[in-house]
């Protein structure tokens, strides 16, 4: 079966720097394009970047562009996200997703574009 686990979340002191790891099986990766989401407490969940399936193609959230990287690695079956200058804000759970195609789309940030999730780690910045 389809499964994405998240690694790679802990407590940062902002301006630090993170990688989070989405590792997935069950699925030919190659395939598909991948994304991130994040959800602070009492918010809704929300896009912060895609990639397809052959890398050549990103999206970024406006509140992440210039800070986070996505990249992927289809032998290791593992998509990557780089995020450096974190700020308190950037506080939250942290989920990878699979689209149902290969590119990411208008609707890159949109929840219901996505048909399976993993189970989210925690990012927390503060000092």
């Amino acid at each position: 079966q389809v499964q994405l686990v998240e690694s790679g979340g802990g407590l940062v002191q902002p301006g630090g720097s993170l990688r989070l790891s989405c590792a997935a099986s069950g699925f030919t990766l190659d395939y598909y394009a991948i994304g991130w989401f994040r959800q602070a407490p009492g918010k809704e969940r929300e896009g912060v970047s895609c990639i397809s399936n052959s890398g050549g193609s990103t999206y970024y959230a406006d509140s992440v562009k210039g800070r986070f990287t996505i990249s992927r690695d289809n032998a290791k079956n593992t998509v990557y996200l780089q995020m450096n200058s974190l700020k308190p804000e950037d506080t939250a759970v942290y989920y990878c997703a699979k689209r149902s195609i290969n590119w990411c789309g208008s609707r890159a940030e949109a929840v219901g574009a996505y048909d399976y999730w993993g189970q989210g780690t925690q990012v927390t910045v503060s000092s």
